[in-house]
C-alpha cells in the first residue's frame, strides 16, 4: 500500500483519497511530491496481485521515471519507455534503462514483461485499441497489465481546461487562453482524446487475449468497483478508470 508521512494508506479509504487529491492540487508547485506519492500508490496496487521481487516491469509513457523508480525500490527490474524526450528529461537525467519509444511499437521482444504498466496514458493516444494490443504483446502469459486513464466526461477530462470542457473543447480552450495568456498543453484531437468508460470496458471484455482482474475507480474512497458498473453515472463519477488485466496462458486463451 502507499505511504503518506511514513504511515500506510489503505486502499480504498477516505484518508488515501484525500491525500492523493491534496497532492494533485499541488502538482504544479510540487510535481515531485505529487508523482512520488502517486507512484507509491500505483505500484502498491500492482503488488497486491504479484510479488515484484525480480520481476521485469515496462513503464510505458512514464515521463520522468517516478513509477520506474518505485518499481525498482520494491525489487523489480524497471524499464522506462517515453515518447517525448522533454518529458523523459523533465527531472534532469532520466533513470538508467530508459528509452525514447512509442507505445504503439515498443522495442522489446514478445512476452518479455511480467508487468506492463501505463498510468494515465490512454487518453493521450489516438488509437487505444492498438496501444493495448502492444501492451499485450510484450507481456508474458500470466503477466499483468496495469492501465489507467482519465475519461473525457470526468471532472478532470479536459485536463487544464476542465471543467469547461463540458461546454465543448474549443470553448474551454479559448477560455484558458484568455485567462492565462498562453496556449493549453493539451489539444483535443492531437494529444488528448475523448475516451469513455463504457466502450472501453466492452472492448476489454470482448477480447480473448486478456482477463479483467480489477476494473475500478482509481481514487474513489468507497466501493470503487461499484461505480464503474452504473452506466451513465460512471462516465462522470469514476474520474479515473483503473484496469488491472492478466494475459491468459495459451491453454486459457484457446478455451
Amino acid at each position: 500500500m502507499a505511504e503518506f508521512g511514513g504511515r500506510p494508506l489503505d486502499d480504498p479509504s477516505l484518508r488515501r483519497s484525500l491525500a492523493l487529491f491534496r497532492a494533485f492540487l499541488r502538482e504544479r508547485s510540487d510535481p515531485d511530491g505529487c508523482y512520488t506519492l502517486l507512484a507509491r500508490d500505483a505500484v502498491a496496487q500492482v503488488e497486491r496481485h504479484m510479488d515484484l521481487q525480480g520481476r521485469i516491469v515496462l513503464d510505458v509513457g512514464g515521463a520522468g521515471g517516478h513509477f520506474t523508480e518505485e518499481f525498482r525500490r520494491r525489487g523489480a527490474h524497471g524499464f522506462l519507455f517515453e515518447p517525448d524526450l522533454r518529458e523523459l528529461s523533465s527531472r534532469g537525467c532520466p533513470p538508467g534503462g530508459s528509452a525514447v519509444a512509442d507505445g504503439y511499437l515498443l522495442p522489446v521482444p514478445d512476452g518479455v514483461a511480467d508487468v506492463c504498466f501505463a498510468s494515465n496514458i490512454l487518453q493521450h493516444v489516438s488509437d487505444p485499441e492498438t496501444f493495448l494490443s502492444e501492451m499485450v504483446r510484450v507481456t508474458r502469459p500470466g503477466g499483468l497489465i496495469y492501465l489507467s486513464f482519465t475519461n473525457w466526461l470526468s471532472p478532470w477530462g479536459g485536463h487544464e481546461t476542465a471543467p469547461w470542457h463540458y461546454l465543448g473543447a474549443g470553448r474551454a480552450r479559448e477560455r484558458y487562453r484568455r485567462r492565462t495568456g498562453r496556449e493549453p498543453k493539451h489539444t483535443v484531437g492531437e494529444n488528448l482524446f475523448r475516451i469513455h468508460i463504457g466502450p472501453t470496458l466492452r472492448h476489454v471484455r470482448g477480447r480473448k487475449d486478456m482477463h479483467i482482474v480489477s476494473a475500478r475507480s482509481r481514487y474513489w474512497p468507497f466501493f470503487p468497483g461499484a461505480i464503474t458498473r452504473i452506466p451513465g453515472l460512471r462516465e462522470i463519477a469514476t474520474w479515473n478508470l483503473l484496469l488491472i488485466l492478466r494475459k491468459p496462458c495459451s491453454s486459457e486463451a484457446r478455451s
